[in-house]
């Protein structure tokens, strides 16, 4: 018991001040310790803190990533990954600093895409275009889906996918082209051709090249001419091309000319140079007697490969290929192997600019028609596209006649017609009027007509159009190029310029946009040597790009 109790007393004694007073060496050693382990504490408090700082900063810096990236995908779906999949590139700031204004635009017009396909989705599927009063479809081109194949890049750019989906497996099952039916060659390039390539550049998907490939044969004779002019008719099933009728058997300007988007992107996506050998032939055949002042009458023998004496115009059979001329430069990167679509062009601005006038008093800007010598005070609703044909051109010129150009397009014009039928070609003007000025007066003009067409032309079983805008009287159509033009462009003209940027892409005359892929001389002598060009790869658009909102 004794031992116990000294034991424990000895231990005490180590807790009382007096016996390190005495012992100096091991308070020393005791306040040394006791600062080490102060320290040592204090020091873990501390790196814990700064921890709990360092995460609560963390994830307010996530809060914020993931609010901005809500609002990136109200406003453009996954826009960052389908640039960055496709041209390596970051979100760009006009798209992070969206207008909200632009924004909810662009959501009514894809409520109003949204309409108008449905409509045609329960009344007309599978059929060419609908006709919503009487609430069915009709096959005024051969019954190729002229509707759904023109819809299918405007749905991809929206972000309708499964709508998308849906037009995808119509194409791939259903979309035959061995049919006993005269087709238009101009339309159905631009239409169908045009619509599939489209389609093909922006989702990658192979079925699209595969359909683009078997109409494009079916066309092909049509160029089987003494000069290389085409017939603008053929028989889908059979052959047999010619030319209608009516025009004596001459060969249409527009016709003829705005093939060369579609094929000379078929022949790049193939590797097959036949395609582009005989639309380049074209431009190569009307550059022998092209005009000093770059206008060409409408009708082209295709025996000899000239110009008949007929009209002059940038309206109906006249329009578009012009606009092919400019596209064809672009499409090819603006490099030397394209350069004399380029001239052509210009020489054909000089001879436009002659046939300018103005109205009086309104001072509204027209374009006359041409017969002979004299003008026609004349200008169809088609030649509302000069505007932005003009603005997309004008970056080529020099500086003083690139603003003297671009100011022409900015120039208000006049058309004399009071019909309307959804027609896109002034939607379009503004497009490049407002890429290129950054003027938002473009837009706001765009959304009056946005607002027009709704409280116009809209029913309960899609849209028509107008047989009098003085009187509202409707008639029963709803053309395929509403869909594929009209509502595209606007839907553009309210979303930041990278949305399909004209500088990757171009729009051929039906609102198809082509990736613009790299070319160069050796492609251009393609046809003198018939090797087949290198197939380059076709990386899908990202399948979000452009959608908004969760719908």
């Amino acid at each position: 018991m004794a031992r116990g109790r000294s034991s424990s007393s000895s231990r005490w004694r180590y807790l009382h001040p007096s016996y390190y007073l005495k012992r100096p060496k091991r308070l020393a050693l005791v306040f040394i310790s006791f600062v080490f382990i102060t320290f040592a504490i204090w020091d873990r408090q501390s790196l814990l803190r700064e921890h709990e700082d360092e995460i609560s900063k963390l994830k307010e810096e996530l809060s914020r990533l993931q609010d901005q990236l809500r609002e990136v995908e109200g406003t453009v779906g996954n826009l960052g990954e389908g640039i960055s999949s496709t041209n390596d590139k970051v979100i760009s700031k006009d798209v992070l600093g969206m207008d909200p204004v632009n924004k909810e635009r662009r959501e009514k017009v894809k409520e109003a895409m949204l309409h108008a396909w449905n409509s045609y989705e329960k009344y007309a599927w599978g059929q060419d275009e609908l006709q919503p009063q009487s609430k069915n479809g009709v096959n005024n081109f051969g019954g190729l889906g002229a509707t759904l194949v023109d819809s299918l890049d405007t749905l991809y750019i929206m972000g309708l996918e499964d709508e998308f989906q849906r037009a995808r497996e119509w194409v791939a099952n259903s979309l035959n082209f061995n049919k006993d039916y005269v087709a238009s060659v101009f339309e159905t390039t631009i239409r169908v051709v045009g619509g599939l390539l489209s389609a093909y550049d922006l989702s990658g998907d192979e079925i699209f090249l595969e359909k683009a490939k078997d109409i494009a044969d079916r066309l092909l004779p049509a160029w089987n001419t003494p000069s290389g002019i085409p017939y603008n008719r053929i028989n889908l099933a059979h052959g047999n091309p010619h030319n209608p009728g009516w025009t004596g058997g001459d060969s249409v300007l527009a016709d003829s000319g705005t093939e060369q988007l579609e094929f000379i992107a078929l022949s790049q996506r193939t590797g097959d140079p036949k395609y582009q050998q005989k639309v380049e032939n074209v431009v190569t055949q009307l550059q022998k007697t092209f005009p000093s002042d770059g206008l060409l009458p409408i009708f082209i023998n295709p025996h000899s490969g000239t110009a008949s004496h007929s009209t002059i115009t940038f309206g109906a059979m006249g329009d578009s290929f012009y606009e092919y001329l400019l596209k064809a430069w672009v499409q090819g990167n603006k490099t030397e192997a394209v350069k004399h679509y380029r001239q052509m062009w210009e020489t054909s601005m000089e001879g436009l600019l002659s046939l300018i006038r103005k109205t009086t008093p309104s001072s509204f800007t027209y374009i006359c028609e041409k017969n002979g010598d004299s003008l026609s005070d004349k200008m169809d609703e088609l030649a509302c596209f000069v505007p932005g044909m003009l603005a997309l051109g004008s970056s080529g010129y020099a500086l003083e006649k690139a603003e003297k150009i671009l100011s022409l397009a900015k120039e208000d014009m006049s058309v004399g017609t009071s019909w309307n039928i959804l027609r896109p070609e002034t939607v379009e003007s503004l497009v490049y009027l407002w890429r290129f000025t950054g003027n938002k007066t473009y837009q706001d003009w765009g959304w009056n007509i946005f607002q027009a067409f709704e409280k116009n032309s809209r029913i309960d079983s899609g849209y028509v159009g107008l047989r009098d805008v003085n009187t509202g009287t409707k008639d029963n159509m709803m053309q395929s190029f509403f869909l594929a033009e009209t509502l595209k462009y606007l839907y553009l003209l309210f979303s930041p310029p990278s949305l399909i940027s004209f500088d990757e892409w171009v729009f051929n005359t039906e609102a198809h946009p082509l990736r613009i892929i790299p070319r160069n001389d050796k492609e251009q002598s393609l046809g003198a040597d018939g090797k087949a060009i290198s197939r380059p790869v076709i990386r899908p658009f990202g399948r979000k790009h452009g959608r908004t909102g969760n719908n």
